[in-house]
């Protein structure tokens, strides 16, 4: 373990979990990733040995059968986990906003029924905000639910739904009308609601059909869908929180921790990369010496380095600010903005070191170069970022009078 991207002032219980995680990564995920990866390969046994590790129950609480621990721990074992493999990490991401949400926002009853089964992994959650047509403009949603007796009927289509296929949990927004009046914002006429399912594509239960794995750049292994509900028959018991209208701020809070993690994910991709340029600058020769002794490598490292500290920092801060009860909105959009676009450059800088070895399947370093990109788009745009950081900068520095 290197000197970079460590954390101060963790608790003995702390750094027992992410020297087991990190074990875990080094014998059980790396060696075996790049080859899942191209063959776009579900993880199956990684994801039976995370598991058997209590990570998917990682921030449920101790009542529930959970580990009962911090957003930080969490943060921190996501940054090691995408360090092996980032599809991993986003295997167990959604599957955290869920139990969050449910943990947060839930009634007694939801949190009895499904975080027990959600912290040791036999259920598995998704969350499903995005539709077809609008990208990061939540409030747009067309996917509705009316009230019919018992029972609420979704109509609509969802995208880009990690976890679409292997999930058997999805909380899902919709827009629902009933008791607010013409003329509500919005995003004061959204709902979230708790769609049990069987896993698998195709239709899996009478109104919802997963049609298959959208075939990416990158981010593979994980399955990314499409949802179609035609019809869909959910109970009222599984309105998230028991009450309509709630639904925009519950999934906007699960997006907030949600920023951390992606924060996290590219803390891990972009160390994954600096381990993979530090150590190829060392082995490879040109002009009779190790191309680390030229200044033009080390001035790269030294970038690469400054940038995979920086982004961690950053990530822990916004992680301990939550943690301590405080908003932490603009600390992890920050976080989730610097630690994306710090990644992206840091992985460049390594495929660069690598020369034309970067271009071959054959190296690590062309499989991180395909999922950089996707944490600039994950859990909203560095654009949309740039906005809430923006805003809320004008709101603490608004000047009086």
């Amino acid at each position: 373990m290197g000197r970079l991207a460590q954390t101060d002032g963790l608790t003995d219980v702390q750094q027992e979990i992410l020297a087991t995680v990190r074990d875990f990564v080094d014998k059980e995920i790396i060696p075996v990733a790049t080859e899942l990866e191209h063959r776009d390969e579900y993880p199956t046994k990684i994801v039976e040995g995370l598991k058997e590790l209590g990570v998917f129950g990682l921030m449920i609480p101790e009542e529930y059968g959970g580990l009962g621990e911090s957003l930080l721990t969490y943060a921190l074992c996501v940054e090691e986990i995408a360090r092996g493999w980032m599809s991993v990490s986003g295997i167990i991401n959604t599957h955290f906003i869920v139990a969050y949400m449910i943990k947060q926002h839930g009634t007694q009853e939801q949190k009895e029924h499904f975080l027990p089964r959600m912290a040791t992994g036999e259920v598995r959650g998704a969350f499903s905000m995005s539709e077809p047509g609008l990208g990061s403009d939540v409030s747009a949603i067309t996917s509705k639910a009316v009230r019919d007796g018992d029972d609420y009927v979704l109509t609509g289509q969802k995208m880009w739904l990690t976890n679409g296929g292997s999930s058997t949990l999805v909380a899902v927004l919709c827009r629902t009308d009933e008791g607010h009046p013409e003329g509500t914002a919005p995003h004061k006429s959204m709902t979230t609601f708790l769609v049990e399912k069987e896993p698998g594509f195709g239709q899996v239960m009478p109104g919802l059909t997963i049609p298959g794995k959208i075939d990416k750049m990158g981010y593979k292994g994980v399955d990314t869908t499409e949802l179609i509900m035609d019809g869909l028959r959910v109970p009222a018991g599984r309105v998230l929180g028991g009450a309509t209208g709630r639904g925009f701020y519950q999934m906007m809070d699960g997006v907030e921790v949600g920023r951390v993690n992606v924060a996290a994910r590219g803390c891990g991709v972009a160390q994954r990369a600096f381990e993979l340029g530090v150590s190829y600058a060392q082995q490879r020769h040109t002009f009779g010496k190790p191309i680390a002794q030229h200044q033009a490598i080390q001035f790269k490292l030294a970038e690469m380095g400054t940038k995979v500290e920086t982004a961690h920092a950053m990530m822990v801060s916004a992680a301990r600010k939550k943690d301590s009860g405080r908003r932490n909105d603009l600390e992890a959009g920050m976080a989730k903005y610097l630690a994306s676009e710090y990644c992206k450059e840091v992985v460049e800088d390594a495929f660069r070191i690598h020369g034309g070895y970067g271009f071959s399947k054959e190296y690590e370093i062309e499989r991180l170069y395909r999922e950089a990109p996707m944490l600039l788009i994950g859990e909203g745009t560095a654009e949309i970022q740039k906005m809430i950081i923006g805003r809320r900068l004008l709101e603490e520095y608004r000047i009086q009078g």
